[in-house]
């Protein structure tokens, strides 16, 4: 209950009572609730804009977030950068190295293939930043897949480059003998005047004419197949096998430097010029084999012939002379 104010009236010398105006207290009334109004709508709109007050706990949980975020946007574009990377290798290894060594290029499919099955990130699901973890990790297993099928190819690509240097080691590729001690190259690969009969015959190896005693060496890696003279018309000859289906034959040999069974390497000294056998004059005779079938040697002298010295041999060993055997 309120109380009752009163005021003193001087023409009355009394005390009256304060009647209150039912307008006046209404104003009253609104202005207090407009004013309430007003305040209320300021601290609104102060709350929403007003940044809210963070505990230092959020704060740091918030830091981490950022950092999350960015460390696995930097993941993404280095596993970007590496998949590029990866498909220049593919692209050499395809292009470049399996041509060389003749292997079968890795089709694209295999290389690229996806995974099947169910969905292997579901566990990374539900969570800010999930399209982001979730393309690492699908960008991490593709990477790693066609890591190991590189792998196994570059495992490969080993083995036959391995095979490929015992090749080009095996290959009898010099020339049996040096040409300072060279006399002449009294005759090539093909038909030539027998210089007993004197008929035309088909000569299968090139005649190398040098000084008795003049070093015979071994035209590729191999192993000493034969050193004897039961070999008719050759003499004392020694065979060597190459292996990868090449053989080198060297006739007329004054003596051996090797026995059957032996390991020789390209550039070994393996016997010496000599005139035994079917022969009119000293010379080595050496032929070439591939397969067993004959081939022609002048194909084979890459190894210590500049390219001068080998277009001067092609040109004396393509005159259709009279062999010496």
């Amino acid at each position: 209950m309120s109380k009752v104010k009163y005021y003193y009236d001087s023409e009355t010398l009394s005390y009256r009572k304060i009647e209150r105006k039912k307008g006046r207290r209404f104003g009253f009334i609104s202005l207090f609730l407009l004013a309430s109004l007003f305040f209320s709508a300021i601290l609104v709109i102060a709350i929403i804009n007003i940044p809210s007050i963070e505990t230092p706990k959020e704060k740091r949980l918030a830091r981490e977030h950022d950092n999350l975020k960015l460390q696995v946007d930097i993941l993404n574009k280095e596993l970007d950068e590496l998949m590029i990377i990866q498909d220049e290798v593919a692209e050499r290894d395809n292009n470049l190295y399996r041509i060389y060594f003749e292997a079968t290029p890795i089709p694209e499919e295999q290389r690229k293939a996806g995974f099947g099955g169910v969905n292997r990130y579901t566990k990374y699901e539900g969570y800010d930043n999930s399209e982001s973890i979730i393309s690492a990790h699908k960008k991490l297993d593709i990477l790693t897949k066609q890591i190991v099928v590189q792998s196994k190819s570059l495992d490969e690509i080993a083995a036959l480059a391995e095979e490929k240097e015992a090749l080009l080691e095996a290959i009898p590729a010099i020339q049996p003998v040096n040409n300072e001690d060279l006399t002449r190259m009294a005759s090539g690969y093909g038909y030539r005047s027998d210089p007993f009969t004197k008929a035309r015959k088909m000569h299968w190896g090139m005649d190398f004419t040098a000084p008795r005693g003049t070093p015979v060496y071994a035209s590729g890696d191999g192993k000493i197949s034969r050193a004897d003279n039961s070999a008719a018309g050759y003499g004392k000859h020694i065979r060597i096998d190459h292996g990868f289906g090449y053989e080198s034959l060297y006739a007329h040999l004054y003596k051996y430097n090797v026995r059957k069974g032996q390991k020789v390497k390209r550039g070994d000294l393996i016997g010496f010029v000599g005139s035994t056998g079917r022969s009119e004059a000293p010379h080595l005779h050496y032929e070439v084999f591939k397969d067993k079938e004959r081939i022609n040697p002048i194909n084979f002298y890459y190894g210590n012939l500049s390219p001068d010295e080998f277009a001067e041999l092609l040109k004396k060993s393509q005159i259709e002379n009279q062999s010496l055997d």
